[in-house]
C-alpha cells in the first residue's frame, strides 16, 4: 500500500475540540503526526491532549482575532517547526429564519465561520508559500451548495468559506501547496444532536423533511466524526497528491451531487 507520507509532519488543526476536529486530531496522530490543536475551548483540548500524549501540543485560539492567528502561527514556526499540514475545522452553527435574523448574528457567524477560514488560510499560505510544500483541508459543509431552510446566515458562511479556499487553492498551486475542502452532511456531533427536539432526530434527519424542502440520506444513516475525518486525512495525504480545489461532499448522497 502507497504510504500517506504523514509521518513526522506537523499539523495545525482548529477546532480541535468539537466531533469531528477530535477525530481529525486522532487520526493524524495515529498516522504519525505531531499536532498543534487548537480551540476556543481550552479544556477540551487540554484533555485531548492528556489523552494522545505528547504528539499533540494545546493551544487557545480564537478564529476572530488575525493577531491571535498570526501570533499563533509565528510561534508554531519558530518553537515546534514549520507547519506542512492545516486542517480548519472550527465554525458555528446557526438556525434562524432570516426575518428574525439580526445584524449581530448574521456577523458572528460570517467572522467566524467565513472570515476565520481567511485569517487562517492566510496566516498559514505566508509561512507555506516561501518553503513551496504543504496542504490545507478547510472542513465547510453541504449547505454551502443546496438552500437550506433558516440557515441562511450559516450557509452562505460556507458558501464563501469554499470559495476562499478554491482561490487560495488557485493561488498556491504554483507554490506546490494544495488547498481543498470537505463538505459533510448531516453528522453525528453536539452540533447536530443540539437541533433534535426529542430521541426521534436521527430519523427525521434521515428521512427529510418534505416542508422545509430537505432531502433525506440515501446511505440511511448518519455520518460520523471518523467519516469526516477520513476524508480529510486522504486530502492531507500524498495519496491525493494531483488534488486541489476540490469539494468533496460527505454526506451519504444528501444533496444528490457529488
Amino acid at each position: 500500500m502507497r504510504d500517506s507520507g504523514l509521518r513526522d509532519k506537523i499539523a495545525l488543526v482548529t477546532g480541535a475540540a468539537g466531533g469531528i476536529g477530535t477525530a481529525v486530531v486522532r487520526q493524524l496522530v495515529a498516522e504519525g503526526v505531531r499536532v498543534v490543536a487548537t480551540d476556543r475551548d481550552e479544556a477540551g483540548v487540554s484533555t485531548l491532549a492528556n489523552e494522545l500524549g505528547a504528539a499533540v501540543i494545546p493551544a487557545l485560539l480564537d478564529v476572530r482575532s488575525s493577531e491571535a492567528v498570526d501570533a499563533l502561527v509565528a510561534r508554531i514556526e519558530g518553537d515546534i517547526g514549520p507547519i506542512d499540514l492545516l486542517a480548519h475545522v472550527a465554525g458555528v452553527l446557526s438556525h434562524e429564519p432570516v426575518t428574525s435574523l439580526s445584524d449581530a448574528e448574521w456577523e458572528r457567524v460570517l467572522d467566524i465561520n467565513a472570515t476565520g477560514v481567511f485569517r487562517v488560510g492566510r496566516a498559514v499560505a505566508r509561512v507555506m508559500q516561501p518553503r513551496k510544500r504543504g496542504a490545507m483541508v478547510v472542513v465547510s459543509s453541504n449547505a454551502a451548495g443546496i438552500p437550506r431552510h433558516a440557515m441562511a446566515a450559516y450557509a452562505a458562511s460556507k458558501a464563501a468559506a469554499t470559495m476562499f479556499t478554491r482561490c487560495l487553492g488557485l493561488e498556491l498551486a504554483p507554490h506546490g501547496i494544495r488547498c481543498n475542502i470537505v463538505a459533510p452532511g448531516s453528522t453525528l456531533t453536539p452540533m447536530q444532536t443540539g437541533m433534535w427536539a426529542d430521541e426521534h432526530g436521527a430519523a427525521r434527519v434521515i428521512a427529510g423533511t418534505l416542508e422545509t424542502f430537505k432531502a433525506g440520506i440515501p446511505l440511511a444513516k448518519l455520518a460520523t466524526p471518523d467519516d469526516i475525518a477520513d476524508a480529510v486525512l486522504f486530502l492531507l495525504s500524498a495519496r491525493a497528491g494531483h488534488v486541489t480545489m476540490a469539494d468533496l461532499y460527505v454526506d451519504g448522497g444528501a444533496t444528490l451531487r457529488g
